[in-house]
């Protein structure tokens, strides 16, 4: 399929670029590589077309990020559900709560910015991958637990046109 520079839509490949239009960005990838059968844990970034539902942020480590979805503060009591036995897996939840979670307003600022990506969310699929974000990225651009992880600079200049991600499982 071949995606307009004006869809919405950046293209993110096994080498670490992503691009939309005439930008590329050098991004973070998961530790697990880029894998069409994304398991829970296994810190790969999942193969597919991955759109944005909404942002989450910090209001107070920066200003509200400019996008075309939804852009909600983030609280310290947000977390994520990432027990895939738990009814409330792959959601966002309110803390403290009683299954496995991700913090979401952590004190290292990779969560400062965060977009949530459709993956495993409609339907969700139990121990199919939870907490698939686009995110700021450490300064080395080390990589994450499975989401993709871009600079401030160029997060902050992304998300005022994009719609979603697809990942490519080739160059």
């Amino acid at each position: 399929m071949t995606l307009s520079p004006d869809s919405g839509w950046a293209r993110c490949t096994p080498d670490g670029l992503l691009r939309l239009g005439s930008e590329t960005w050098r991004c973070a990838l998961g530790r697990g590589g880029i894998r069409a059968d994304k398991q829970e844990g296994d810190g790969a970034t999942p193969v597919g077309r991955l759109p944005l539902r909404r942002i989450l942020w910090r209001a107070d480590r920066g200003p509200k990020p400019v996008a075309l979805v939804p852009v909600e503060p983030l609280a310290p009591e947000d977390g994520w559900c990432d027990d895939p036995i738990h009814p409330d897996y792959n959601r966002r939840i309110r803390l403290p709560h009683p299954a496995r979670h991700e913090v979401l307003w952590r004190e290292d600022g990779l969560y400062d910015i965060i977009g949530v990506l459709g993956w495993n969310d409609t339907p969700v699929i139990r121990h199919r991958g939870s907490a698939i974000f686009l995110h700021l990225a450490w300064p080395d651009l080390a990589p994450t637990e499975g989401c993709i992880a871009l600079p401030e600079g160029a997060l902050r200049a992304l998300l005022p046109q994009l719609r979603g991600i697809e990942v490519m499982a080739t160059i």
